[in-house]
């Protein structure tokens, strides 16, 4: 285990969760801030997109939650469903092994069935601005135990037509709570709300890094007439050969022709956008982390949602109109410790759009060299045999890597139609030879169903010996759970 890490005086199960998670050194970010988090400072945090600034404030706050307490402790609040899903998902593999519970709340799911979710027991709570604020209105959700407060991405979270929202929020959470405000730009906007809801916060500006680490992310420019587009945005992706690509377009109509057009051309594609329904965007979203797909053609929603290492290369099909989403859109690459590259096509309507990013980012982007027929031919070749292998690999695929060896999910099919309640859960286990509270996770009770954490490496055990178990005197069925 890393000491720097151990230094913290972390507790074991965070410590181990974050060894599993691949966790080997602090980032800086997560240097400056984990730290001063776990001191219950104040803090406005100014770093790149990429840094790692999810885990520099999940950990402390996954550290300071009293597992056993019911209430509400901490919420985060971000701009975009996807990102909601990110975050609860990094925080729930950090607390994991000390059962921490967290759940993700937004727009466009059904009110009701996150009533019933809130009413169990959830530790953090990630959400949009819109579907908090609802259920603050509503009373549905207990704020009064509130230790940590964040604000994630906060350059798009106080925009002018949202600062009303991020005021209401403010003037709803206990005044002692503990602040932290994260974003790669720090403009007047975030200052005027720095200054009103958060004076004795300390500025955290990671040093040594633009907008942008210029040795991490190679950005060019190509220069290209509309109607050769897409033929240039295929020699791009033939010539530079990458392993995964993502292109950004600025409508869903573009999105969709441009997707299209390369599953014509039979590119291993898939295409995300506002229009789609939440369940199709999280299953285009995972299809494409586990490299069933090797080129995503998005809207902006996936610009700040989609947290992936590995994606080689991001094409700006077309150049953003908001300066800021391009900083995001690029960040998708050149992640951690890894090297991307970025190309952005302009016409002659985009070259004030250009200078103005450019201006904001304080350098020239470089023009593309010319692409030569043979880098075409080549990496056309290079890029086919690439598909081969992600068409083959695909029924390898099906599942995400798992973080927590030790951990086995089960599933029980009874819930809260049957009168099933946590307790009854935990009693059943308990009553199983060899298994203990300590063994025993994180318990999701819904309507029909059930999931529970076996820990410790206890679930095969519990499996090989039992297809069913009596849960309040009626026998449900239970097998694993490979979600």
């Amino acid at each position: 285990m890393n000491n720097k890490f151990e230094s913290l005086k972390l507790n074991k199960d965070i410590l181990k969760a974050l060894y599993n998670l691949g966790y080997n050194s602090p980032s800086k970010v997560q240097s400056e801030v984990i730290p001063r988090l776990l001191r219950y400072e104040n803090i406005i945090v100014k770093s790149k997109t990429g840094s790692g600034k999810t885990a520099s404030f999940a950990i402390p706050i996954c550290e300071t939650v009293e597992v056993d307490n019911n209430n509400l402790q901490a919420l985060i609040v971000v701009p975009t469903r996807e990102l909601a899903l990110q975050v609860k998902e990094e925080i729930s593999n950090i607390g994991r092994l000390k059962k921490i519970r967290c759940s993700a709340i937004f727009g466009k799911q059904p009110m009701k069935d996150q009533i019933k979710e809130l009413k169990q027991r959830v530790h953090i709570v990630v959400a949009t601005p819109g579907r908090i604020i609802d259920h603050i209105s509503r009373g549905t959700i207990n704020l009064e135990s509130i230790r940590y407060f964040i604000i994630d991405e906060a350059d798009k979270m106080l925009k002018k037509g949202f600062v009303e929202d991020m005021e209401f929020i403010f003037n709803s959470i206990p005044k002692n709570s503990i602040k932290g405000l994260f974003s790669a730009t720090i403009d007047k906007d975030i200052k005027n709300i720095c200054l009103e809801y958060m004076k004795d916060a300390e500025m955290v500006e990671v040093k040594n890094e633009n907008l942008l680490n210029n040795k991490q992310i190679s950005e060019k420019t190509v220069k290209v007439e509309d109607k050769k587009k897409y033929d240039t945005l295929k020699n791009i992706i033939y010539s530079q050969a990458p392993v995964s690509v993502m292109i950004f377009c600025n409508t869903k109509e573009t999105v969709t022709k441009l997707y299209k057009n390369l599953k014509e051309d039979r590119f291993l594609v898939t295409e995300l956008h506002g229009d789609m329904s939440q369940d199709k965007r999280n299953f285009t979203i995972k299809d494409f982390k586990n490299g069933k797909f090797n080129i995503l053609v998005s809207t902006d929603v996936a610009g700040r949602g989609i947290h992936i290492d590995d994606i080689s290369l991001v094409i700006n099909f077309n150049v953003p109109r908001d300066k800021e989403n391009y900083i995001h859109r690029i960040g998708r690459t050149g992640r951690k410790k890894s090297f991307g590259k970025s190309i952005t096509m302009v016409n002659q309507k985009d070259e004030k759009y250009m200078e103005e990013i450019e201006h904001y980012i304080g350098y020239k982007i470089e023009d593309l060299d010319d692409i030569k027929k043979e880098d075409i031919a080549l990496g056309k070749a290079k890029f086919e045999e690439n598909n081969k292998k992600v068409l083959k690999n695909r029924k390898n695929r099906n599942e995400e890597k798992k973080v927590h060896s030790e951990v086995t999910r089960l599933y029980l099919n009874a819930g809260k139609k049957k009168k099933i309640r946590v307790i009854d859960i935990v009693g059943a286990l308990n009553s199983i030879e060899g298994i203990n509270n300590e063994d025993i996770g994180v318990i999701e009770v819904q309507d029909l169903c059930s999931y529970v954490d076996i820990l410790n490496h206890k679930g095969e055990i519990i499996l090989k010996k039992y297809k069913e178990i009596s849960v309040k005197k009626k026998m449900v069925k239970i097998k694993k759970d490979n979600r």
